[in-house]
């Protein structure tokens, strides 16, 4: 009887909806718990510090280099409200990284995931170590993930509801997209082929007001890429050659590959850190194929063929039942292509009845294919761009999800969960790929130094992040030469505290001491690849680094 009871307070507290809030609730403490544990990335101090220099000196203007707008007005925003510092540079990222859970809910309200569907991609957009990590990472990847997933729910939904909010929605998301990265026209193309393709089987209908409704949402997502832009009007020309800059620097970037990699750097990275969603994708995509299926209806139509009276006559008999089937179609098949067009523009015909999970599954796979295939064609090879890949991905996973898959999944969850603690939460330098060029955590002995001094000189172009860092009424101590410079000029600056890069520095300064402190680290290669599968399991490898040399003055009277 107790044992009864106790099942049924269980099942009623692992509810569905139970389970969901229980999974949003991790993916909170996971974002914004402890989210200036370690330093600012490179990029991250970058981003940061243009937005800071937006907000009290008002200055921006587009620069692909560094991406769309919106990143720096937002973070400039919330440096407005509640000041500036590494905690709060990444709240809106954790913000966006943490709003993809719920984004999965309307998902399955509109039937194209199941509940076991819907946990298990909750669970895995909520402890997936890339997940996790660039939501707390002060770049543009992780609103780019948000704004699809935005984007893909007003999708559904105007299809569903026909209502010209959710078009309006879908706009906003894909001008916003665009002010973000300039890979979002990656995202509207696949979803609009796709769209093509629905519309064109009779899978979903044009609404009434389609072009009403396109037009409109057309409007709103051009006139937020014109706002941002054009930085509210103060540089209108960057709407007139903005947009042939972003072409000509991103096709530079692709031919120079000043980050390469081979064609299957980003599989690689899936195999570090999200082998088990990689693996179920993989197993999604045989169930979706049906491989299985197709062997055996093979192999019964070889045993007909041989057990049919007459041998090759009964064989014929059976090729001669195909051409009744389309036959019954004669609409499909006489009907010309400016009638069907026409058709399909005025919201006409009859709608093909479609699985709603399976059709789901079938455009989740497409995505994924193709982001694939994109990314791994661009030259460019980054750690965060592995973002537009998984997210597809996770729903290709998820797909035909029985309790015995589930229950696979989440096992596997607990290599997510191990590699996610590892490379968000380690505070000291790691050796993983993730970070790519990550500024070391030796630097808190440097900024020590800094602060205890009245005069740094930098006298090397390997200074950042220390702008950042050393931002407003800080900043007058450092004098930044950006090279070395000559021994007569530090000892007439009376500097406390000399940075150089150990490439290009003194061999000694008289009244200094020397010490050597790691800047910033990456994952190398080189040094790791003879023992990777060691590596794989350890992650003890070798680092790559760029290091600084410190001059720190002697007090007078004080021993060398």
């Amino acid at each position: 009887m107790k044992a009864a009871v106790f099942a049924a307070r269980a099942r009623e507290r692992l509810s569905f909806e139970g389970l969901f809030l229980l999974i949003l609730l991790v993916t909170i403490v996971l974002r914004f718990y402890a989210l200036d544990l370690k330093l600012f990335h490179h990029d991250e101090a970058i981003h940061a510090w243009f937005s800071y220099r937006l907000l009290t000196e008002g200055i921006y203007s587009y620069d692909p280099m560094y991406h769309g707008p919106f990143l720096y007005y937002m973070t400039a925003g919330i440096f407005s409200l509640l000041g500036d510092s590494d905690l709060i540079g990444r709240l809106f990222p954790a913000l966006l990284g943490t709003l993809l859970v719920p984004l999965v809910y309307p998902v399955y309200r509109l039937g194209y995931l199941d509940k076991k569907q819907t946990i298990v991609a909750a669970l895995f957009l909520a402890v997936s170590p890339n997940m996790v990590y660039f939501s707390r990472f002060l770049r543009n990847d992780i609103f780019i993930v948000f704004f699809t997933m935005v984007l893909l729910v007003a999708l559904l939904y105007y299809f569903e509801r026909q209502k010209m909010q959710y078009a309006l929605i879908a706009g906003a998301a894909i001008g916003f997209g665009m002010t973000t990265k300039e890979n979002m026209p990656i995202i509207v193309l696949i979803f609009g082929a796709y769209l093509l393709y629905l519309v064109w089987t009779r899978k979903v209908r044009l609404p009434k007001h389609w072009i009403r409704d396109l037009a409109l949402g057309a409007l709103v997502a051009v006139g937020i890429m014109a706002v941002l832009y054009s930085s509210f009007g103060a540089h209108p020309e960057v709407l007139m050659d903005g947009w042939l800059r972003a072409i000509e620097h991103w096709t530079s970037m692709h031919q120079a590959q000043r980050l390469g990699g081979p064609p299957y750097f980003y599989i690689l990275l899936f195999l570090l850190y999200e082998v088990p969603i990689l693996i179920l994708a993989v197993v999604g995509t045989l169930q979706f194929v049906d491989i299985p299926g197709i062997v055996s209806r093979w192999r019964e139509k070889r045993i007909n063929q041989t057990e049919s009276p007459g041998g090759t006559e009964g064989a014929a008999e059976i090729e001669e039942e195909a051409p009744s089937e389309t036959a019954a179609q004669p609409i499909e098949q006489t009907q010309g292509f400016k009638d069907r067009l026409r058709e399909i523009l005025s919201g006409g015909g009859e709608l093909v009845p479609i699985d709603r999970q399976k059709e789901f599954a079938r455009f989740a796979i497409f995505w994924m294919l193709l982001s694939l295939a994109v990314y791994a064609y661009i030259g460019e090879k980054v750690p965060w761009l592995i973002l537009h890949q998984l997210l597809p991905m996770i729903f290709v996973a998820v797909y035909m999800m029985t309790t015995k898959k589930a229950v696979v999944a989440v096992v596997a969850g607990i290599f997510l969960v191990a590699m996610m603690f590892h490379v968000a939460f380690t505070p000291a330098d790691i050796n993983e790929p993730i970070v790519q060029v990550q500024n070391s955590e030796d630097l808190r002995e440097v900024f020590a130094k800094i602060d205890a001094a009245d005069k740094v000189a930098v006298a090397t172009d390997s200074y950042w992040p220390l702008p950042w860092y050393y931002r407003g009424d800080s900043a007058s101590k450092l004098a930044y030469y950006s090279q070395k410079v000559s021994e007569s000029t530090i000892y007439g600056g009376d500097f406390d505290v000399v940075i150089t890069h150990d490439a290009d520095t003194y061999p000694a300064l008289d009244g200094y001491v020397k010490e050597t402190y790691r800047l910033n680290y990456w994952f190398s290669y080189e040094e790791n690849k003879d023992r990777l599968l060691e590596y794989y399991f350890l992650r003890d490898g070798k680092m790559g680094s760029r290091n600084l040399e410190i001059f720190s003055r002697v007090p007078a009277g004080a021993a060398a």
